[in-house]
Order: C-alpha cells, then structure tokens, then sequence
C-alpha cells in the first residue's frame, strides 16, 4: 500500500476524532470542556509501547513479558479513556449526549493509533522510526 496514501487517511480519520471531541464540548447546549482531558490519554497511550520497543529485543524471553507489561498499561491508559467520560457524565459534570460524541472520538482516535502503528511500526524502509 501506498504509505502517502495511508497517512492522508490517517490525518483524516485523526481530525474526524478530533472533531468529535471538540463538538463535545464546544456545542452550546453542552458548553462544558471537562471532556478535553481526554487528550491527556491520547497522548500517553504510545509511551508504553516506545520504552518496550526500546527496551526489548526480540530474541530474548524478556522482551516478551516487557511487551506483555506495555501491552497491559496500553489497556489501562484507553479503559480509562474510555470510563472518564462515562464518569464525568454519572456525576453530572457533563452531559449524556457530550459523553457518547467523546466517546465516539475515543473509538476514532483509537483506531488511528492502532492504525498508525499497523502502518508505519513494521520497521521496514518506510516507518516511524526514521521520523
């Protein structure tokens, strides 16, 4: 697949996210940025697979777990992506409606790391790496 084409499509389906959580918030009969926190997430969620793929070598048993260990705080970091809204809205710190177009920000943004990583994380000519 062409890598120029992957990253328009990436670029897009990120600002498609983007936009969701920011009509979230922005949209006046909701009017309230608590949700923006959940960017915080979106930007720790790559650490942990950065220092096992910095950490680790694939030949020897440990990497294995260093993988498994950056894999479980992976989990954890998008789960909690995933509740704080949930919660925000539980509270009545924000509404129903700004937590399902969160949410469905997360999804998208979500899928565009994931995405990312498919694309541009094999290690050949063409990767993150060289960036």
């Amino acid at each position: 697949p062409c890598p120029v084409a992957a990253l328009v499509a990436l670029s897009f389906s990120g600002a498609i996210g983007l936009t969701f959580l920011m009509l979230g918030c922005a949209l006046e009969y909701y009017g309230v940025y608590w949700p923006l926190f959940v960017l915080i997430f979106y930007f720790i969620c790559p650490i942990p697979h950065f220092i096992a793929k910095r950490v680790s070598d694939d030949s020897d048993a440990a990497s294995s777990a260093c993988r498994e260990l950056a894999y479980f705080f992976t989990t954890g970091i998008v789960v909690s992506a995933f509740g704080f809204p949930i919660i925000l809205a539980r509270v009545e710190a924000i509404k129903w409606g700004a937590c399902g177009l969160v949410l469905a920000g997360n999804a998208v943004i979500f899928l565009t790391i994931l995405g990312f990583f498919l694309v541009f994380g094999r290690g050949d000519d063409f990767s993150w790496e060289q960036w």
